[in-house]
């Protein structure tokens, strides 16, 4: 007996050394990445048969539609590195390129979908990313509730975060509608735009209301986010059936009258606010102009402004007339966001002249970068200070 006893300690310790010499070698217990003081981050992987590793990261200058690449840097143990340059302050994300094969970093547990697409991410501390990342303050509630679509003949899941207090508070409370862009859906600003740190931090300094917030699914051919309903696990596409055709601003009141049963919400239009990134950007357009005395407050981010020439939807009828409805039946703030490079400037331009032309009166911001979440969190950042104030 006590033979085997000390034989079994013995294979434990091979076992326990054999893995500690693996880790040592580039396995469980590299760093990456790992953000230095100054601002620059260094990264690793562990791929001694590799003959070519390259770092792709977002803040890195695009390659045609894709971020640019590095390549890395292999030691003799086939442990390989990269460091970058001083980095603002921001979220990014980045993916390691193995021979051509693009793959995440199996040191860093924090991950993101966009889309298809699976990265992992980090922060680099300071003015922006402080306006993001998790602080040490009253923290609001985030719900997946389902709620009944009759418009589109089916149960759909929504986002839903409360401020701090809610549960035990009376009063009501405005509530921000707040849409994403094509290719995502309701977990796409909690996880994306960090909106709901954004909320807690800017309610917690007091900038900002006590607001709910309300992130539908604007795919109406979903339920529900990829994986997340009766359909399974398949692999998301960009483009769905119904997209940017109608369907969702004709069938928006079906998310608001949900809100308005189960939720301590006001029903004031001067309560209201709509808001969204560029498919979400034209369905708050569309929305806020087909139904003219709903929401005081409108914010377009980066937003698609026309619709399909083959679009019939009753919602895209008499464009600028309803516009100008919108106009005289008053609002409080008309906010317009657009990175100079977005490739949706023009059209942007093109629709603040027309909106010139009536005398629709907007708050016009224009900052550098395009199509990006950089840009869209600045912009929720900026936007809900305003609301119902």
């Amino acid at each position: 007996m006590k033979k085997n006893i000390i034989l079994t300690a013995l294979f434990v310790m091979i076992c326990w050394s054999t893995f500690a010499q693996q880790a040592l070698s580039g396995g469980s217990d590299l760093v990456s990445p790992e953000v230095h003081e100054n601002k620059t981050v260094t990264f690793r992987i562990f791929a001694p048969k590799a003959a070519e590793v390259k770092l792709t990261g977002d803040w890195m200058p695009a390659d045609g539609r894709m971020p640019g690449a590095a390549a890395m840097s292999k030691n003799k143990d086939g442990l390989w590195t990269y460091t970058s340059p001083v980095l603002p302050s921001n979220l990014y994300n980045y993916s390691f390129l193995i021979d051509g094969l693009k793959t995440t970093d199996q040191n860093n547990v924090y991950l993101i979908r966009d889309v298809a697409s699976l990265t992992n991410i980090f922060t680099i501390p300071g003015d922006r990313a402080d306006r993001y990342d998790v602080k040490d303050v009253p923290h609001g509630t985030v719900a997946k509730r389902w709620y009944d679509s009759p418009g589109n003949n089916m149960r759909r899941r929504v986002t839903v975060y409360t401020p701090p207090g809610y549960e035990t508070a009376k009063d009501k409370l405005p509530v921000l509608y707040l849409l994403h862009g094509m290719g995502g859906d309701e977990e796409a600003w909690p996880a994306l735009g960090r909106a709901t740190q954004i909320l807690d931090n800017l309610i917690a300094q007091g900038k900002a209301k006590p607001m709910i917030v309300v992130m539908p699914n604007g795919n109406v051919a979903q339920q529900a986010a990829p994986g997340e309903s009766a359909k399974g696990f398949y692999k998301p596409t960009f483009q769905l059936p119904n997209t940017m055709d109608g369907k969702f601003e004709e069938t928006f009141p079906d998310v608001m009258k949900f809100i308005e049963s189960n939720y301590r919400v006001s029903n004031k239009k001067a309560d209201r606010a709509i808001a969204g990134l560029s498919m979400g950007g034209y369905h708050s357009l569309h929305i806020s102009r087909f139904y003219p005395n709903t929401f005081d407050y409108i914010g377009l981010f980066s937003p698609a402004v026309l619709p399909d020439r083959k679009a019939s939807s009753v919602v895209y009828k008499d464009f600028e007339q309803t516009l100008k409805k919108q106009k005289d039946n008053g609002y409080r703030l008309y906010w317009i966001g657009i990175g100079k490079t977005d490739f949706l400037y023009k059209n942007v331009t093109d629709y603040r002249a027309q909106l010139d032309k009536i005398g629709l009166k907007y708050t016009y911001q224009e900052s550098e970068g395009g199509h990006t979440w950089t840009n869209w969190r600045d912009y929720l950042s900026t936007f809900v200070p305003l609301l119902f104030q």
